[in-house]
């Protein structure tokens, strides 16, 4: 696989066919995953996140599968999206097996200088569930800060140079 950026402990490679056994695990993990990444009542099948894969490399999305240095092991996968101008919004999604192992800091961190100096943002911003208040502890303790809120949503960004 092709290495696009790395960071002490991540390689970060286009998404890929061949992850995507792992992919449909992740995301239709509904207890640990599924229920902070959207609204869905059917597991997702093969063939749809086959599609997926393949619109995200047709439209050249700006999308990363996090593999674990020295093991191949996937992680997860992050995304800048929604991209206009200088400013894209971030999200990323985390296997279950990998979670609380530091790997989401080290993206997050990792992405967003990825961001600002690669991809040439000025802004990055992203959305995470009130009732995640692990992912919104871990968002500030890396420099995010909160400008809205609502019932089921905060809103966070964080700009180059702060």
């Amino acid at each position: 696989m092709n290495v696009i950026f790395e960071s002490e402990n991540i390689v970060y490679v286009r998404p890929s066919f061949d992850l995507v056994l792992d992919y449909l695990e992740m995301v239709n993990d509904i207890d640990n995953v599924a229920r902070f990444i959207g609204e869905r009542s059917e597991p997702l099948t093969e063939q749809q996140e086959i599609d997926y894969i393949k619109d995200k490399m047709d439209n050249n999305a700006t999308m990363f599968s996090m593999l674990e240095k020295g093991t191949n092991k996937f992680i997860g996968n992050i995304e800048f999206f929604n991209r206009v101008f200088e400013e894209a919004e971030w999200g990323i999604v985390i296997t279950t097996s990998m979670q609380n192992k530091g790997y989401g800091t080290e993206a997050l961190k990792r992405s967003v200088e990825y961001g600002f100096n690669e991809l040439g943002l000025n802004r990055i911003y992203l959305g995470v569930y009130v009732n995640n208040p692990r992912a919104i502890h871990v968002y500030e303790n890396c420099g995010f800060k909160e400008y809205e809120r609502d019932d089921v949503d905060v809103f966070m960004e964080i700009t180059k140079g702060e």
